[in-house]
């Protein structure tokens, strides 16, 4: 371990792990989940465990939340909370101390929450479990805590379901819930994975103001050493289940004692100026062409007055040529996605035309566009959602292209090979979706939407959910299928950092339109719109980018 342990009293520790172990089932690529981990959370400190996925940050977390699955379990070692340890405690005590004493806020915010009721309804069940104020205290409460978390209409928000929200406001949403009762230990899980720069920058904030104010402790688990920079007291290096280097902030972002945390922090995008090597092709006639494409959201009733109407797409205009990269970028609900799941259409426009190949798609029926489909791929943001749960990964990835006639032998040996290419070993092939993190599960919605060899590709944050190595892998493998086959993409992406790497053109979407387009050395360093520039000045660790070049760099 490159860093020993804090030399503290028991006083001023308000979790203490030691030599933790989690099991996992035979036949897995290793015995252990987690292996003979040692850290502690001081009082007031925010603590940031880092690594890549599948390194065993998770497990640790749901280990010290009594929330591991059946299948996997604690073999060893103590979990002391408050001087106690809860490891082995029974299912009503872990159920009292949950929400009250440590909380929690999960990765995949999709999963997490209830799709039955509404967000309102969940902020306030957490309050009632534990027989916390009355129900018009209780109403009062969550809707401050909407507030809180920076979601519109709070008023509003308060009868919506999870479905009806973007991904970033449902993870606002877990925040709040984890939030309800003010808890001494808050383990945050990813917490600003699916959000936007500003966002992310408001939720750290946010977090970082409450355990000042609170004197709470955090726990934070995170693959970005961006931010690890901004908000981290204490960093806990993981790899492989094993911890690998532990210390102050400053010191492990400065000097790394292990191999494996410089690579990781060698990994961090970083905006760069420099506009993309185009592709040499001679045809420069766009694949797609979008003229005033639009669509407004209708929910609510007139009669009573409650009507709602959002236009998420308003006359977005823009053209693709062949083998060219354009990034969407823009804050959680500036229309991003909506515009992605028109251009495949998963639902329908309003007006507009969407010219694939010099045909307009818009109009289509289903029937007429089915021909198409394959030549139109999506890497969707939610892989959770997207992967059929009841399926190997296997039959997820060649039941498409089986249906359209490949032989399946030969989907097969496509599948396995794009699994390699993703990252993931081969006995993912036999394996189904729970198995995997989510940063795993993400690579096999990238895998699939590639066995088609799609000519045009929609990425809907398609590496938002992946650790800094592997998301510069990934990018890698993008940007070396685009130089190979030609293909078009549609890259939408909250992160500016990755948009800068891999984007020809950057489109800047704000409540629906376009309010800025261009390549990314205008749009990163000279932008045009003060919404571009909120954006830009929102970047979490570029200001701490020095810092972390030096490590990387020494």
């Amino acid at each position: 371990m490159g860093s020993g342990i804090q030399a503290v009293t028991p006083a001023d520790v308000a979790l203490s792990v030691r030599e933790l172990s989690v099991s996992l089932p035979g036949g897995m690529e290793r015995a252990h989940a987690v292996e003979n981990i040692s850290f502690d959370l001081m009082r007031g400190q925010i603590l940031c465990i880092i690594g890549e996925s599948g390194s065993g940050k998770s497990v640790t977390a749901n280990a010290i939340m009594g929330l591991l699955p059946k299948v996997i379990r604690v073999s060893s070692g103590a979990v002391h909370l408050d001087g106690m340890n809860i490891v082995g405690l029974s299912p009503d005590k872990l159920r009292s101390l949950r929400g009250r004493v440590v909380s929690m806020i999960f990765q995949d915010p999709l999963s997490a929450l209830n799709p039955l009721m509404t967000v309102g309804a969940q902020i306030e069940e957490v309050m009632a479990v534990h027989d916390v104020g009355t129900p018009k205290s209780r109403r009062s409460r969550a809707i401050d805590l909407l507030i809180e978390v920076g979601l519109p209409d709070p008023q509003l928000m308060y009868h919506q379901y999870p479905f009806r929200l973007s991904g970033g406001q449902r993870q606002r949403v877990m925040i709040a819930m984890a939030l309800a009762l003010e808890p001494a230990i808050l383990i945050a899980d990813e917490p600003t994975t699916a959000l936007d720069v500003t966002t992310q920058a408001q939720i750290l904030q946010l977090i970082r103001d409450i355990q000042r104010r609170k004197g709470m402790s955090v726990m934070f688990i995170t693959h970005d050493f961006g931010v690890v920079a901004q908000i981290a007291d204490y960093v806990v290096v993981m790899e492989k289940g094993r911890c690998v280097e532990q210390g102050g902030a400053e010191q492990v972002l400065k000097s790394p004692s292990h191999l494996y945390s410089r690579r990781l922090i060698a990994a961090v995008p970083h905006l760069t100026g420099k506009d993309r090597v185009p592709l040499h092709a001679a045809d420069r006639v766009p694949i797609l062409k979008v003229e005033r494409l639009a669509k407004t959201y209708r929910s609510g009733s007139a009669l009573f007055g409650k009507r709602r109407i959002v236009p998420a797409v308003n006359g977005v205009t823009f053209d693709l040529t062949s083998g060219r990269t354009l990034g969407v970028v823009g804050e959680s609900g500036s229309g991003k996605s909506s515009l992605g799941r028109l251009l495949i259409k998963l639902m329908a426009c309003d007006s507009g035309s969407i010219l694939f190949e010099g045909r307009d798609i818009a109009g289509l029926s289903e029937a007429e566009f089915r021909s198409l489909r394959p030549k139109i791929q999506m890497i969707f943001q939610d892989p959770f959602a997207s992967l059929n749960p009841r399926s190997t990964v296997g039959h997820i990835l060649t039941v498409g292209p089986v249906a359209h006639g490949i032989l399946y032998s030969e989907a097969c040996e496509r599948a396995r090979e794009l699994l390699s290419h993703v990252g993931l070993d081969s006995g993912a092939f036999d394996r189904y979706p729970h198995e995997f993190s989510g940063g795993q599960r993400q690579r096999i919605g990238i895998a699939r939407a590639l066995m088609f060899r799609p000519k045009l590709l929609i990425a809907d944050e398609a590496v938002s959910a992946l650790d800094v190595s592997i998301q510069a892998q990934i990018l890698k493998l993008l940007d070396q299928i685009q130089r190979e086959t030609g293909v078009s993409m549609i890259f939408i992406t909250h992160d500016l950092r990755v948009a800068s790497q891999i984007c020809d053109e950057i489109a800047v979407m704000h409540r629906g339109q376009i309010v800025e387009r261009g390549p990314p050395s205008q749009i990163f360093l000279d932008p045009k719109s003060a919404y571009t520039r909120e954006l830009v000045a929102a970047i979490p660790g570029e200001q701490a980018g020095s810092m972390l070049e030096h490590a990387a760099n020494p």
